[in-house]
């Protein structure tokens, strides 16, 4: 067993074009080539639509005929899975009945990674829960739009699939990240595992954070360091697709299907962008 640190370097190819692509102000293709389903106000109307599409596609997009309401949106849930609540401090001001995430943006450019889901940042590309076992990451990401803000074109939701990333890795690569995990996790959480036949990534980019990893087999340092490089590079390159959000679409994400990120947005106080977000497991 091997332990290490990855540090990103502005020579890593990843770089560039992780800027090209949430921070360039390019207008995205629409997820499931644009097709937008369509369903009533029942709660379980639209969970009937939403889990046929997951089942094909591993998300869902679906046009309401209303926004629904808190209890209705915690109710659709439930057809999916249960709530997890949103425990960490930063966030509570904008947390409703302890799982409902209200993402609005009402910050200018910040470093500071709490406010940054809140603020005109881009997110980068990452597994939701990442840094947590298997069993306690969210299976569901779900996100309603109850305004799409001063500028809908901006802070689209970024989708790239798990398995054209899984395609773009040489299997030595793949090999590498199989045996290689974050450093706090325990052994056999690995950042790429297999469920159901089909590849799955436990993985963020961190960005200018070093991440402290650990490898289960005896790859090297630069084995290691090499695969964690072609992982990124192979998450920014080109396919990625572009949530256009307006007052009440919906949006499901399987988190073992897709990577998902946010391109850079504007704020605007008089009209802010509010998103309402569910994470199931």
């Amino acid at each position: 067993m091997r332990t290490g640190v990855f540090a990103e370097k502005e020579s890593h190819v990843h770089v560039a074009s992780r800027q090209l692509l949430l921070d360039s102000s390019e207008t995205l293709p629409e997820p499931l080539g644009g097709v937008v389903a369509t369903a009533g106000g029942k709660p379980g109307e639209v969970a009937g639509v939403v889990q046929a599409s997951l089942r094909q596609h591993g998300a869902a997009v679906v046009e309401l005929e209303g926004i629904l309401s808190d209890d209705d949106f915690r109710a659709f849930g439930a057809h999916l899975g249960n709530a997890m609540p949103e425990t960490d401090p930063a966030v509570q001001p904008f947390v409703t009945d302890g799982v409902i995430l209200n993402l609005v943006t009402r910050h200018a450019h910040t470093a500071d990674t709490s406010l940054q889901p809140f603020a005109e940042n881009s997110l980068s590309l990452h597994a939701e829960g990442s840094g947590r076992t298997a069993g306690q990451q969210p299976r569901y990401i779900v996100l309603m739009c109850q305004d799409p803000g001063a500028d809908p074109a901006s802070a689209q939701t970024v989708l790239v699939p798990m398995s054209d990333v899984h395609q773009r890795l040489s299997p030595e690569h793949r090999a590498v990240l199989s045996r290689t995990r974050y450093a706090h996790l325990p052994a056999g959480e690995t950042i790429l595992r297999e469920l159901d036949g089909r590849p799955v990534f436990a993985f963020r980019d961190f960005l200018h954070d070093k991440l402290e990893w650990v490898n289960e087999g005896d790859d090297s340092d630069d084995a290691v360091d090499q695969a964690l490089q072609a992982l990124l590079a192979g998450m920014y390159t080109t396919g990625a697709t572009g949530v256009h959000w307006r007052r009440g679409l919906l949006v499901v994400i399987d988190n073992t299907y897709f990577f998902h990120g946010r391109t850079a947005g504007v704020s605007s106080p008089a009209h802010p962008r509010h998103l309402k977000r569910l994470r199931l497991h």
